[in-house]
């Protein structure tokens, strides 16, 4: 069987809609995840979800800020709704579903961004970022010959150098600073998470899944960060089909200024 997973931040689910049943229509992946949806769980519109075929909702919400959501055609059982650092943000959701014979345990991030000063002694929004990317390193990739675990979600982090516009004119911008990129692939690699985008597509090539709303024209300047990440368990790499990242999305009418990324497995 075919399975396929789509991560996107959404910058507010109801003021973008149009676009997220949009990207349902057209490729209509098993399950969606959603970060930034900016509502809280009651006025979440789950209808256009159901009417789009898509009947399983799990939701972490909160009015006008942060929130993630993972929308589904297959049933999905909640796990978790984790409070990292214990802001009280809705900042993570795990579920699980199966696929291929597997329990597959789904976690979905949306990381603090930062802000824009990169010293957290000055700058607690930034603190906040590095706090909780140490407390992700709880969250491992757990597997068994019948279990599998995916992470997926806006990260806010571009890790690599191939995963930004400019390494060297980056490097103090929050979102590529030594201390958020070492620690990001630090916690990757102590929890035993693949990151598949950069298996199907291996540096040096670029990969951007954002772009600023502050470009004039965004495709032309292309100054883009790859703060969009799918990481799996090391069972579930070999079965990674593809990546898509749809570049396109960014040039839709009132985007996000993140564009959705599509895994697809052969399970």
């Amino acid at each position: 069987m075919t399975f396929s997973l789509a991560t996107w931040n959404i910058n507010s689910v109801r003021l973008r809609l149009p676009l997220v049943t949009e990207l349902l229509r057209r490729y209509a992946p098993d399950i969606l995840c959603l970060q930034e949806i900016k509502c809280p769980d009651e006025f979440f519109p789950y209808q256009a979800f159901h009417d789009a075929g898509y009947a399983h909702v799990a939701i972490s919400g909160q009015k006008g800020y942060h929130g993630v959501a993972t929308i589904s055609r297959v049933p999905i059982e909640l796990v978790e709704r984790r409070d990292f650092c214990a802001k009280g943000d809705c900042r993570h959701l795990s579920t699980i579903f199966q696929a291929g014979g597997l329990n597959v345990l789904l976690h979905n991030f949306y990381v603090p961004a930062g802000g824009d000063e990169p010293d957290p002694e000055i700058n607690p929004k930034f603190r906040h970022k590095l706090d909780f990317i140490e407390e992700m390193r709880l969250v491992t990739a757990e597997q068994s010959e019948a279990s599998a675990s995916i992470l997926v979600g806006d990260l806010n982090i571009a890790p690599l150098e191939a995963d930004v516009w400019s390494h060297k004119q980056l490097l103090k911008i929050v979102s590529h600073t030594p201390v958020e990129t070492t620690g990001l692939e630090s916690m990757r690699t102590g929890g035993g998470w693949v990151d598949l985008m950069r298996q199907a597509i291996p540096e040096p090539e670029k990969i951007y899944t954002w772009w600023s709303y502050r470009a004039a024209d965004w495709e032309a300047s292309d100054r883009g960060r790859r703060l969009d990440h799918i990481w799996s368990s090391a069972n579930l790499s070999p079965k990674l089909k593809g990546i898509e990242v749809l570049r396109h999305a960014r040039g839709w009418d009132r985007p996000s200024d993140h564009v959705p990324v599509i895994a697809t497995f052969e399970m």
